[in-house]
């Protein structure tokens, strides 16, 4: 395992987070903040309390998770998307470094800034409401796998990508719609018994209430079964990457 061209490749991503803080951290940091002020003011005033957590406190793992997602998305596209735009995409793989050995750079560095984002989110989310961990290493369980399998999604939508616009459409038009109907501001229990079939269909469903649990015991749907999903999709990701490397897909071309 080559580590020095891992690093190399890591600590290039981790530097640029360093150059733009305010984007990469601050803003996140804020617009989550504002989300507590609004829901918590507006809508936590009418919802007292669901499955025996206050409202206030009952959305922080979904809010988490949204941003969780989002910038792990955004990170790794744009981490992989800009070589292929300069044209330096070509100096990574001319480099005597493997496939694994870009895809843990790459991944790595994303998931490390998402990772960063949540826990300081999660600080942050302790001077608006009251939080308790019930379960500290599932909750960083499925950060990890969250984070990880994101940014492998994000790598993947980066390659794929051919323009600035493509770059930007999935997570504004189909990850964002998905994680506000996945229950990140209310448990899907509240909707009619169709709905809550229907629900079952979005896989960040199975993100947020395997998340939550870890922070209040109270899930949707079954712990085993969300972190089966998300080891799933966390596979169906490697496999895509593995046939992007392998047949040079948009990156030799």
């Amino acid at each position: 395992m080559n580590w020095f061209g891992i690093g190399a490749i890591y600590r290039f991503e981790m530097a640029r987070m360093r150059r733009t803080l305010f984007q990469s951290i601050v803003a996140p940091v804020i617009s989550t903040s504002l989300y507590f002020i609004v829901f918590g003011a507006a809508i936590g005033s009418r919802i007292t309390e669901i499955d025996g957590v206050s409202y206030g406190s009952f959305i922080v793992p979904g809010l988490i998770m949204l941003s969780l997602l989002t910038e792990s998305i955004s990170n790794a596209s744009f981490g992989i998307y800009f070589p292929r735009f300069s044209g330096t995409i070509y100096e990574v793989l001319s480099a005597p470094v493997s496939v694994v050995e870009i895809v843990l750079g790459y991944v790595g560095a994303a998931a490390t800034k998402s990772i960063i984002i949540g826990g300081i989110i999660l600080i942050t989310a302790n001077l608006f409401v009251d939080i308790s961990v019930a379960h500290p290493i599932w909750m960083a369980l499925f950060l990890l796998l969250t984070a990880v399998s994101f940014s492998l999604f994000g790598f993947i939508l980066g390659v794929w990508a051919d323009n600035w616009e493509k770059l930007a459409i999935v997570p504004t038009l189909i990850v964002t719609p998905l994680t506000f109907l996945g229950g990140s501001f209310y448990s899907i229990s509240m909707l009619p018994e169709f709905w809550q079939k229907v629900t079952l269909f979005n896989p960040v469903v199975y993100l947020i209430s395997g998340f939550r649990w870890s922070f209040y015991e109270n899930a949707d749907v079954a712990v085993g079964l969300s972190l089966a999903m998300t080891l799933a999709f966390l596979l169906v990701c490697l496999i895509a990457v593995s046939w992007i490397f392998k047949t040079g897909y948009r990156l030799r071309t």
